[in-house]
């Protein structure tokens, strides 16, 4: 798989592949989550893009990156919520 948003390689780790099990998602609904969804930023390599899929019932689909030479996916959460800025 490939980012065309960050312009790499998409790894993706072994907890994070058994965390797409889970919910049934797939490397396509993935690539979608990755190319637009939002992005948070928790500083200059580590972040969290999150994107709503209005046909499933456990949004918000989420994932924590990293942006390395590749974009490494290291987990995948549902029924994710933003943490509320103070």
């Amino acid at each position: 798989m490939f980012s065309q948003r960050f312009n790499r390689p998409i790894i993706l780790t072994h907890h994070a592949r058994r965390r797409m099990a889970e919910p049934d998602m797939g490397e396509t609904l993935l690539l979608e989550l990755i190319e637009n969804g939002v992005t948070r930023y928790k500083d200059e390599h580590r972040l969290w893009i999150a994107h709503w899929f209005p046909d499933r019932a456990d949004n918000l689909l989420c994932v924590a990156a990293v942006v390395e030479e590749s974009l490494i996916v290291k987990t995948v959460m549902h029924h994710f919520e933003w943490e509320r800025s103070s």
